[in-house]
């Protein structure tokens, strides 16, 4: 990714994740760094995030969510509940971008922050353009909504297609 740019990366397939934490190695090589934010996980799954926190400092990943599960398996009240903690996260995500405090910010499955109307597209706006020259952002998730298309660089799509065997 270079230096200061927007990058999307979205679609039904898996490895979207995958994708933005190997760009966020590769900032680290360049001596950069990187905060990565991470929404709609819930707070499972958390033994695969220790081996990135062996990264800290120069790598720092932060979630909101108090749930052990995903946001959509959740009851409306449970929802609720972690739609509070959403909300603080993304917060956080406008300070680091007012402060600069990093060189890349990922906000890994952001766009489903959006999409579930957690935040809105104005505020979503105000986020992306209010960030340094200087920072990167990586913002990942199933869809990403055209009226934002202006303010992002780079869009990768990860598809996921099913292979039919038979026809091997």
């Amino acid at each position: 990714m270079k230096r200061g740019k927007v990058e999307v990366i979205c679609g039904a397939g898996i490895g979207k994740t995958s994708l933005a934490i190997g760009k966020g190695m590769a900032a680290l090589t360049r001596r950069k760094n990187v905060i990565m934010i991470q929404f709609l996980k819930g707070s499972q799954n958390q033994e695969g995030l220790d081996v990135l926190g062996a990264l800290e400092p120069r790598l720092k990943v932060f979630r909101f969510e108090k749930a052990d599960t995903y946001f959509e398996n959740l009851s409306e009240e449970e929802k609720q509940e972690e739609f509070i903690n959403i909300r603080n996260g993304f917060n956080f995500a406008k300070k680091v971008v007012a402060t600069g405090e990093c060189d890349l910010l990922i906000l890994d499955e952001v766009l489903g922050v959006l999409e579930r109307n957690i935040v809105t597209v104005e505020e979503f706006e105000k986020l992306i353009s209010g960030k340094e020259d200087d920072m990167g952002l990586i913002l990942t998730g199933k869809v990403f909504p055209e009226q934002l298309h202006s303010y992002v660089d780079a869009i990768s799509t990860i598809d996921y297609v099913e292979v039919d065997k038979e026809r091997q």
